[in-house]
């Protein structure tokens, strides 16, 4: 497996991600994600689609602003139809490159637009020029090209590229692809083009993290993500879930500060109205928390026993929880950690009032529900 040692990733969490349904970003959160992201060491951002009128146009430049006033090294991106009407709207915005995006499937070529496939080579053919005319890096986003006819594909990237696209976007605009599959279409993509190669995926399936690694293996360039996953239907590739995994899994860099991604997490989530999931993976309040008597002996005694994931890598830790699965030696040890030193049948009666409990109220007892259960296991000692 010859991986390229770097891939670039290019965030779309204020473009895709504001797209989810029920979503909608002010001015200022966007500029808070967008600087939050770049100040994590993001290198390309997608802010949005000028298209959509003077208020999204104004919050585009405000992030540019932002970001190129203080002098901050980030790549910024906006989404255009590939139509004059959209380059138009995405002139003096302060943006670096413009993804041009038209339909790659028959489907959409034919019943969405109602043209042909000449029809979409030319406009490529056309609209990449202007672009480039106005001062833009070019990338041509090939929207549903997971549906499409590979040859078509490469066709069009051959046009782009003879046009000055510096980029095509491989987008599975429905989220119906596969990590093999995904992996051989990236192979043969990148065996015919020069062109750096973007990954976009959608989470239908749940395998936008996981397509989106494959892209890499088969030699994509840049891969879209959004922070949470979120986006459209069930959302995009996860910005912490991609990040990490190609780092810790596949040795490929990315420049993105791993331990940044609570805090992103947290303000995405609040800016969208969209929790994060208490078992989210990397970021959820859950994922490093131990409450299994087998899993927190092992962990007490050596943390390899039950960690693939280092929770310092991302600035967290483990945290040792009781709970019905818990055991004896987990109520000393936690005990142990508040001061008091328990005898084993005083653990042992306070392990049933854990299991009680988390049966009951449906979670795990906070520090003053233990300190509860010892008093009143402590007064019923004295009372006998």
């Amino acid at each position: 497996m010859n991986l390229l040692r770097q891939v670039t990733i290019d965030d779309t969490t204020l473009r895709d991600g504001e797209q989810s349904a029920g979503v909608a970003f002010t001015r200022a959160e966007k500029c808070a994600i967008a600087r939050e992201l770049v100040a994590a060491g993001v290198p390309e951002l997608e802010v949005g689609i000028p298209a959509m009128g003077d208020d999204e146009q104004e919050t585009i430049r405000a992030i540019a602003g932002q970001i190129k006033g203080q002098g901050l090294n980030a790549r910024l991106i906006v989404w255009c139809r590939m139509c004059d009407f959209d380059l138009d709207a995405s002139r003096d915005l302060g943006v670096d490159m413009i993804d041009l995006s038209i339909p790659m499937s028959d489907g959409q070529i034919f019943h969405k637009l109602g043209q042909s496939r000449d029809y979409v080579l030319r406009q490529i053919a056309t609209m990449v020029p202007k672009a480039l005319d106005a001062g833009f890096e070019v990338m041509v986003g090939g929207e549903d090209s997971s549906r499409a006819d590979l040859d078509f594909v490469l066709e069009a990237m051959e046009t782009a590229a003879r046009a000055g696209a510096c980029r095509f976007r491989f987008a599975d605009t429905v989220g119906i692809m596969e990590p093999f599959g995904t992996a051989e279409i990236f192979r043969q993509l990148r065996s015919n083009s020069d062109l750096e190669l973007e990954m976009h995926a959608h989470d239908d399936y749940g395998l936008a993290t996981a397509n989106s690694l494959a892209a890499v293996v088969g030699g994509a360039t840049h891969v879209n993500t959004t922070v949470n996953g979120l986006g459209e239907r069930a959302g995009n590739a996860s910005l912490e879930e991609f990040a990490a995994a190609v780092d810790r899994l596949y040795h490929v860099q990315t420049g993105v500060d791993q331990r940044q991604f609570s805090a992103l997490s947290q303000m995405v989530a609040r800016a969208s109205g969209r929790p994060v999931p208490h078992q989210k993976s990397l970021v959820g309040a859950s994922v490093f928390t131990h409450e299994s008597g087998i899993h927190v002996d092992g962990l007490v005694k050596n943390k390899e026993t039950y960690q693939g994931l280092d929770p310092e890598w991302l600035g967290r830790q483990h945290e040792l929880v009781l709970g019905k699965h818990s055991g004896t030696k987990a109520v000393l040890h936690i005990y142990g950690t508040m001061g008091i030193a328990l005898t084993a049948g005083q653990a042992k009666s306070i392990l049933e009032k854990v299991r009680s409990f988390a049966e009951t109220y449906k979670r795990t007892p906070a520090r003053q529900d233990l300190m509860t259960f010892h008093q009143q296991i402590m007064a019923s000692e004295i009372a006998h």
